[in-house]
């Protein structure tokens, strides 16, 4: 049959792969669903003819064939405003994407406030994904508990609680000795009289910052500065400061996200505190807000880009039912500006 010009050309098939590699139709399927059943040989024909094909698989089908949804759920217990105004979340997003780009598999975001509605666990639940990946949740989000039960599960910090932590697998730094770190910055600059915002005390990024806080004051055998609750927001951490400013006595503020240290760096000066002659002041995230802070922030970096990588490898492990480490610990430094 001659195909004339102009006229659209039929799409590459499994036995036209099969046929250009040399190889089995039932060959060819265990390539393209990464079965480690096939010779290397074999898979390099079977790729090289994809290629020079064109060959596209057939996402609904492998589906059914596989039984599997071949999506994976970004499960964000906060709402909108805290979801979109945070860049945490747009570089543990990258990050996810980034690895995700290179295998069959799509991502789902579902936003919910702490406590979803049944019909998002029902979703989560329902066969519509094989697997998630939970960020910032928090110690009321008792539905995770279910959703690991059903499907692989990679948490973004360790699970509040030693029944969800038990067994769980999560990528995290070590939050309490990277804020006791950037305090013991401060103390070793000469700061005596140090306050923090902390974050929400029902997170465990919030629970372990203000302990790292804690840890560092007392070893130095100072005494502590006031705190201030911020809820990881610009908002939170200006009114914080605002709590603390009418407090007094403090010398330099940790604040345990770059997000909240803007917003206290906007009360600081309303207050006519220079920073850092009057107040020093460190972050936490090294997020682009601590680079295009008012003063630019010094601040404990944490790698999100690459945790939102090391969750999505994690889970693809899972999925695969491949041997991985429970956890990931990633390093954290300081990066020094002009705040402190």
């Amino acid at each position: 049959m001659t195909i004339e010009a102009g006229s659209p050309r039929s799409a590459p098939t499994l036995e036209m792969v099969a046929a250009e590699a040399g190889v089995s139709r039932s060959t060819v399927s265990r390539v393209v669903n990464a079965s480690p059943k096939v010779s290397p040989d074999a898979v390099e024909a079977v790729q090289a003819a994809i290629a020079r094909l064109g060959y596209t698989p057939n996402r609904a089908a492998r589906s059914l064939a596989n039984r599997r949804a071949m999506a994976i759920a970004l499960v964000v217990p906060e709402d909108t405003t805290r979801f979109f105004g945070d860049p945490y979340f747009a570089a543990v997003v990258r990050g996810i994407s980034r690895v995700l780009d290179a295998s069959d598999y799509v991502l789902n975001l579902h936003l919910a406030n702490p406590g979803p509605s049944q019909k998002t666990v029902d979703y989560l639940l329902g066969g519509s994904v094989d697997g998630a990946i939970v960020v910032s949740h928090h110690s009321s989000d008792s539905f995770l508990e279910k959703l690991g039960d059903s499907i692989p599960v990679v948490f973004g910090g360790h699970p509040l609680g030693s029944d969800a932590a038990a067994g769980a697998h999560f990528v995290d730094v070590d939050n309490a000795a990277a804020a006791e770190a950037g305090v013991r910055y401060l103390i070793d600059r000469g700061h005596r009289r140090i306050a923090t915002i902390t974050g929400p005390p029902d997170m465990p990024a919030g629970i372990d910052r203000v302990e790292g806080w804690r840890r560092a004051i007392e070893a130095a055998g100072l005494e502590a500065g006031p705190s201030a609750n911020g809820d990881f927001t610009m908002v939170g951490g200006a009114r914080a400061a605002r709590e603390l400013l009418d407090a007094g006595g403090f010398d330099a503020l940790f604040v345990a996200s770059d997000l909240m240290a803007v917003g206290a760096l906007s009360a600081l000066a309303e207050r006519g505190v220079r920073v850092p002659d009057d107040v020093a002041v460190l972050g936490f995230d090294d997020s682009p807000a601590a680079e295009a802070a008012a003063v630019p922030l010094t601040t404990v970096r944490q790698p999100s880009e690459e945790m939102g990588e090391q969750m999505a490898r994690m889970l693809l492990q899972l999925l695969r039912g491949e041997p991985t480490n429970r956890t990931a610990i990633l390093p954290t430094d300081i990066v020094v500006r002009a705040s402190a």
